[in-house]
């Protein structure tokens, strides 16, 4: 038997990470990140009309780029760190903002072809013991293969791997997706599975809107022993504002290309964080269901996978706050697996709880956990 370990981890982002991310009450943070939205949707428009001139005045009030002062005007927020976000505009002019403190800020670009900017998240240093935190889990976890969700980006990836994993891994790859906030998927291999090609799904389009709201990244790896497994690494629609539809639509697109993958005889793997769990324990999912169907197994189908106890991943790791998934081809053979949850804390206040799952000693509050979600750790013969 050749043992093979893979593991999917959301590491809620490495060293950065934008604060608005941050607030413990996702309602407070919803309209921040909407608001971001809406701005860079909006200014992609050929010609503002005044409406829409309004419209952004107001989205970047709630985004604290602009405040309203003691006059009830409209002015420009002058700092070097911005509560929510930066106004980015490296080309041509954007706004005015009259000597007159009683009068509002102008937004002067007639459209998109006036001016180049855009609204840009501001981050700040994630704390470090939880960073190190991040590191013991993936230490700890040891998996030959580890899908990483939530990176910055690759120079974080390779940051994390040679200051505190020790070089642990060979090879260390994030693409970008089409997720501008610093929420990617990557991927980090041990010296001898070696990545022999890498797919890329973000201009995969439903209509003119891209289905991956990161990626559908495909790496095909070649074990030790020579043979070939295609990892599909997902990180799909959050919960905010909903999202059903468009995980729904993930789902079924994701299903197709492991079909497709699976007819030409490949072995397949889909893991990440798919940001939904099941409302009951006979059913899955309703907007992940595609990918319940043949030719893929969810891990928690295998009588060789331990829950732990506790049938979720994220936060209180109830039922419905199972989000992180493996999903494996039936010529993946499956040995063992289980959820690690010794670096998460979760929304639990009493440490000494009964019921809570075991943690690192280290770890005695929300604030120094590695994340909030459990890794999902698979053990294959390959």
């Amino acid at each position: 038997m050749a043992k093979v370990v893979v593991a999917s981890f959301n590491v809620e982002n490495l060293f950065a990470r934008p604060r608005a991310f941050d607030t413990v009450d996702w309602a407070s943070n919803e309209p921040v990140l909407t608001a971001y939205r809406d701005f860079n949707a909006l200014i992609q428009k050929p010609e503002y009309s005044e409406t829409d001139k309004r419209t952004m005045a107001d989205l970047l009030v709630r985004l604290d780029i602009y405040y309203r002062n003691d006059k009830g005007a409209i002015r420009k927020r002058s700092t070097q760190t911005p509560k929510w976000a930066w106004l980015r505009a490296n080309r041509g002019k954007f706004d005015r903002q009259p000597t007159d403190t009683a009068k509002d800020v102008e937004i002067v670009a007639g459209g998109r072809g006036d001016w180049i900017g855009w609204a840009e998240l501001a981050v700040e240093a994630v704390d470090e013991a939880a960073t190190r935190m991040t590191a013991r889990v993936i230490a700890d976890i040891d998996a030959d293969v580890i899908a990483i969700v939530e990176a910055e980006d690759r120079p974080s990836l390779v940051r994390l791997n040679k200051e505190l994993l020790g070089g642990r891994y060979e090879h260390v790859m994030l693409v970008d997706g089409n997720d501008d906030r610093g929420i990617d998927v990557g991927i980090m291999t041990k010296r001898g599975f070696d990545i022999e090609s890498i797919t890329s799904n973000v201009d995969v389009k439903n209509g003119n809107e891209p289905v991956f709201s990161r990626d559908c990244a495909q790496y095909e790896i070649r074990v030790p022993s020579g043979k070939l497994i295609n990892l599909l690494v997902n990180h799909f629609k959050s919960q905010s504002g909903g999202g059903g539809e468009k995980r729904k639509l993930q789902a079924q697109t994701v299903h197709g290309i492991a079909k497709k993958l699976v007819a030409a005889r490949k072995r397949v793997m889909v893991l990440g964080d798919l940001n939904e769990g099941p409302r009951t324990n006979d059913a899955p999912p309703a907007n992940l269901k595609a990918l319940f169907d043949e030719p893929l197994l969810s891990c928690y189908d295998s009588p060789k996978f331990d829950t732990g106890g506790w049938p979720g991943t994220f936060d209180t790791c109830s039922l419905r706050n199972r989000f992180d998934y493996v999903f494996f081809s039936k010529n993946v053979k499956v040995t063992g697996g289980r959820l690690f949850r010794k670096g998460l804390w979760g929304s639990r206040k009493q440490q000494n709880d009964k019921n809570r799952w075991p943690v690192y000693p280290e770890l005695t509050e929300a604030s120094g956990q590695a994340s909030d979600h459990a890794a999902v750790v698979v053990e294959l013969d390959l």
